[in-house]
């Protein structure tokens, strides 16, 4: 999987989040119907956690959902936050952190959500491994993210262009769920959707991912301007791909949702099962 660049990702999202929500139609997709996968809680929950909250979208429709429940809404860049407007009707919790720390307490939290937001993060283990922290025993977990043929027609064109990496990569479904499984979590349900969307050309396309913030972050991308003549290269290696309806760009969604597991359910580590208890739940013998 790709190395990313973490202080690249939070400039990035930082710097767009004033033009997030204008361009922000496949993601605002993707959290409709991540929504929908909330109808298997089937008790009213006392906090819920969004992680990657954007400018706050899921997180009112969260705090509608459930009225009485507290709300966090957690995003890595700060501008983002400051975009979520919650008010004295719809009170938010709004928390400015690194998913792979999240500043919560264990068993703290009823229902974690995650929109689009996990395909950042390298180590999947290690954030499931977090995710399962927070997250009570039984509590529900629902997260999307993007899969590895997530821009392959983009990838493919600056493929001819030169051979820098221009375009990240991300983790496939069975990574994904493997993760899931390592860190213990019940009854993974996983599935990926394929959408296109159509672009007048790839420019337009690259200015709108750069106004959601989705630009490379790939440790290893060069670091110079690109020059025109390699941007002309690239705008005509993807006009290979035009259709009749415009230029399309291909999205994996990875969907998933899961159970917080039982306290002393195992987790994989190092190619082994380890399994925790609290000290109360021991019982000793004397002789």
């Amino acid at each position: 999987m790709t190395p990313f660049d973490l202080d690249h990702i939070r400039h990035a999202f930082g710097r767009a989040a004033r033009t997030y929500k204008r361009h922000a139609a496949l993601q605002r997709e993707g959290e409709d119907r991540l929504l929908e996968r909330l109808d298997y809680v089937q008790h009213p929950p006392a906090r819920v956690l969004e992680v990657g909250c954007g400018p706050g979208r899921a997180a009112a429709a969260l705090r509608k959902r459930w009225k009485s429940a507290h709300v966090v809404a957690l995003d890595i860049a700060l501008p983002m936050l400051r975009e979520v407007r919650p008010s004295w009707r719809n009170p938010l919790a709004r928390v400015c952190a690194d998913a792979r720390a999240l500043p919560l307490a264990d068993a703290s939290v009823d229902v974690l959500f995650s929109n689009m937001c996990i395909q950042w993060i390298e180590d999947l283990p290690a954030l499931f491994g977090e995710f399962r922290r927070v997250l009570r025993p039984g509590g529900y977990v629902a997260f999307s993210t993007f899969g590895p043929d997530t821009l392959r027609e983009l990838r493919a064109a600056w493929a001819i262009a030169d051979n820098a990496p221009h375009v990240s990569r991300f983790a496939d479904i069975a990574r994904v769920g493997d993760a899931l499984m390592a860190a213990g979590f019940r009854d993974p349900v996983l599935d990926a959707d394929h959408i296109v969307m159509r672009y007048a050309d790839a420019a337009e396309l690259m200015r709108a991912l750069k106004a959601i913030g989705a630009t490379n972050a790939d440790v290893r991308r060069s670091r110079g301007l690109t020059g025109k003549g390699l941007f002309r290269r690239v705008l005509d290696a993807y006009e290979t791909f035009r259709e009749d309806d415009g230029l399309p760009a291909t999205y994996e969604i990875i969907c998933a949702h899961a159970w917080g597991p039982e306290p002393g359910q195992p987790r994989r580590s190092g190619g082994v099962e380890i399994a925790s208890f609290p000290v109360e739940k021991l019982r000793g013998s004397r002789r």
